[in-house]
């Protein structure tokens, strides 16, 4: 049986997922690109007796290699094995498609143009003579629509039937005096009859286009000495006619050239109405004064939901991990092993799923966004601000994510699509204080200030870091990821009803991708952290409490006492001693050895550290952060000052496991997390002495 691999290419935004979904009903399948964070989404099904397997690759602009998507999209095109290109193109803005159109056939593979969101070219007064267009190509063009999925019966059965007769070559034709030089070379090739995989006229244009690959293997072969001079005055004759001495930049002007006279020959508008409909939309929409308060308004609507309507299913999932890790400590009794799965793996697995319900909700709205066009002009608006500190306009959804959770902010970044921006924005996402961080903020808030300044206190903390957060980008910019920033498209697509389907398949995905990513790793680590809290053993002194328990005459001498054995275990423990044995580094920012532990305790998850002040303070580990008790003791025990620079700490260290995990594997290599534990902690303790020494002051 026959298997015919076609390769989907396009440009962002003409409905190539949409048509892929189309074809796949329920036989999609996604996962992600080898190395790369990059989404891979294949179907599989059986036509006309053959196996078809497509490929949608990411959409770029272009096959050149500044996003990790053009990277991935271009590596796929020209090593891996396919049959067939389908080339997706937007109908109604065609000039522009065209231009990645002209790249494609330059790679001389069989191909199909699909003519996509007909329907919508047909309402703006759009024609397209799309034989006529086949002809200037070279290769068959189909008008499909992938919202009512006409043409796509007619577009597979294309596939098929091409896929079976033998390659033809376009008819790319460029500029008189390209194609004169080319015709020079290929007569040069030809008389010295080299041989070569490629044909001569492909052999010339890349050697006219600087490809390094080319140029590498020709230059130790003893026909050099000969081409190179007629190579050299083949691009002086180039540099001449387009007043530059940039191929790349000539080559780009002769593709646009042959796209927009492709188009002029084979499009015909009439006038619509419905033409400017998305123009008077973005009127107000990105409107100069009113264009940032309605987005704001927008994303605390987003937020509002996210949290508010989130935190029922939250509570659900937390009480019925709770119940699960009971009834395993029925099954498999109080000691050691059912405190390992209850207390370990279960309650880590159950810290990541509880905040599905929050990325499900995020990422339902954000898709929403997106799929309707709005989510491009909130990067327009917001682009000239964020590039003074170094980021992109689309920062910030990840950033604003980031003061709900970090974990569903760092798979937001992936919509950056420049690997620059998306680490710089991954780097300072933790800055932005997220939710967990809120207990501790309230609870020294409250032990420290006044009741009428505490809102005003956390105010400034979330203020403070997201200023720090922003300066810290800069910084990278400028010292670590530096550069000058690149030309982007940012492309402004017509605003369209949302693809139910569509948004369903993304939120499904990314749901699906964070439980493995978040899931897997955080049972390990869950496991791993509990073994350090709880080993190792002291039988005597559990024995000796126990003893002292059971002779205790009151219930209240009973918790008093439980508490205190918990207190002793925790500070003999390894995570006890880890915090003893790196107290020394926090002593000059005013650190005890018990804030210590309550502090690295807290790379587990930033909601550990008020219950293990708790537990260190001999007052039980089911405290909160509006326990007088706890509040008292850290009143008693901790000093103003310190109390300053642990908010501080706390506000910009590390984020939490199931964060640092998702970091690692968005930012694509183990090395940045070690990077950013370096940077986070340098910067929380810097400013953390600041702050100590200020504090002292007063």
């Amino acid at each position: 049986m026959n298997e015919l691999i076609i390769a989907l290419v396009g440009q962002p935004n003409v409905g190539k997922s949409m048509l892929i979904n189309s074809i796949a009903d329920a036989r999609l399948k996604v996962g992600n690109f080898s190395g790369v964070t990059v989404e891979k989404a294949e179907v599989q099904f059986m036509a006309q007796e053959r196996f078809i397997k497509i490929i949608d690759l990411p959409g770029t602009y272009s096959l050149n290699e500044y996003t990790q998507d053009e990277r991935v999209t271009k590596d796929f095109l020209e090593n891996e094995h396919y049959d067939l290109i389908i080339n997706v193109v937007d109908a109604t803005n065609l000039e522009r498609n065209l231009y990645l159109t002209t790249q494609l056939l330059e790679l001389g593979k069989k191909m199909i143009v699909a003519l996509n969101m007909m329907d919508e070219a047909h309402k703006e007064g759009i024609c397209i003579d799309h034989e006529q267009l086949s002809s200037i190509l070279g290769v068959p063009c189909i008008k499909v629509s992938a919202a009512t999925k006409r043409g796509i019966g007619k577009l597979l059965n294309r596939a098929i039937d091409v896929s079976l007769f033998p390659f033809e070559k376009s008819k790319l034709i460029y500029s008189d005096v390209v194609e004169e030089e080319i015709l020079h070379l290929e007569g040069f090739l030809s008389g010295k009859h080299y041989k070569s995989a490629l044909d001569y006229r492909d052999l010339a244009l890349k050697l006219l286009q600087n490809d390094r690959g080319i140029y590498q293997k020709m230059h130790d072969e003893p026909l050099w000495v000969e081409l190179s001079p007629l190579l050299k005055e083949a691009l002086e004759h180039l540099y001449l006619h387009h007043e530059t001495k940039d191929v790349s930049e000539i080559f780009a002007q002769e593709r646009a050239a042959f796209a927009k006279g492709a188009v002029t020959e084979t499009v015909t508008c009439k006038k619509s109405v419905s033409l400017n409909i998305t123009e008077k939309i973005d009127t107000l929409l990105i409107h100069q004064f009113f264009g940032i308060p309605i987005f704001i308004f927008l994303m605390w609507g987003l937020f509002q939901l996210t949290f508010e309507l989130g935190s029922i299913p939250m509570d659900w999932i937390d009480a019925f991990f709770g119940a699960l890790g009971n009834y395993a400590k029925t099954i498999f009794g109080e000691g050691e092993l059912g405190s390992l799965i209850a207390d370990g793996a279960i309650s880590g697995v159950g810290a990541v799923v509880m905040f599905l319900p929050n990325i499900v909700i995020l990422f339902f709205g954000i898709a929403l966004l997106e799929t309707t066009g709005y989510m491009a002009r909130v990067a327009f608006l917001l682009d000239g601000f964020f590039h003074r500190f170094g980021l992109h306009g689309k920062s910030f959804i990840p950033l604003v994510t980031g003061f709900g959770c970090s974990v569903p902010a760092y798979m937001s970044a992936r919509t950056l699509k420049n690997d620059k921006d998306r680490l710089i924005t991954l780097f300072i996402i933790g800055f932005m204080s997220c939710g967990a961080k809120l207990p501790v903020y309230v609870l020294f808030a409250g032990a420290f200030f006044a009741e009428n300044n505490a809102g005003n206190v956390l105010f400034l903390i979330y203020i403070a870091g997201a200023l720090i957060g922003l300066i810290a980008a800069k910084f990278l910019k400028v010292f670590v990821f530096k550069g000058v920033d690149e030309p982007f498209v940012m492309e402004m697509p017509k605003y369209r009803l949302p693809s139910l389907k569509l948004i369903w398949h993304t939120v499904v995905t990314k749901a699906v991708m964070y439980l493995k990513k978040a899931g897997t790793f955080i049972l390990g680590a869950s496991m791993l952290v509990w073994f350090a809290s709880n080993y190792p053993k002291y039988p005597s002194l559990e024995e000796r409490y126990d003893q002292k328990i059971e002779l205790a005459s009151s219930d209240e001498e009973k918790v008093t006492l439980s508490n205190e054995k918990a207190q002793r275990l925790l500070e003999k423990s390894f995570l006890g001693m880890l915090g003893k044995s790196t107290d020394v580094l926090f002593q000059p920012i005013g650190f005890d050895w018990k804030m210590t532990v309550a502090l690295e305790s807290g790379l587990a998850a930033k909601e550990v550290v008020v219950s293990t002040l708790g537990v260190l303070y001999a007052l039980g580990s089911d405290v909160d952060e509006g326990n007088e008790g706890l509040i008292r003791e850290l009143q008693k025990q901790i000093p103003f000052a310190s109390s300053v620079s642990f908010i501080i700490f706390v506000m910009l260290y590390l984020p939490c496991m199931a964060a640092s995990v998702v970091f690692m594997k968005e930012s694509g290599s183990y090395k940045y997390l070690v990077y950013l534990f370096v940077f986070t902690t340098v910067i929380a303790w810097g400013l953390a002495f600041v702050g100590y020494r200020i504090a002292l002051l007063f």
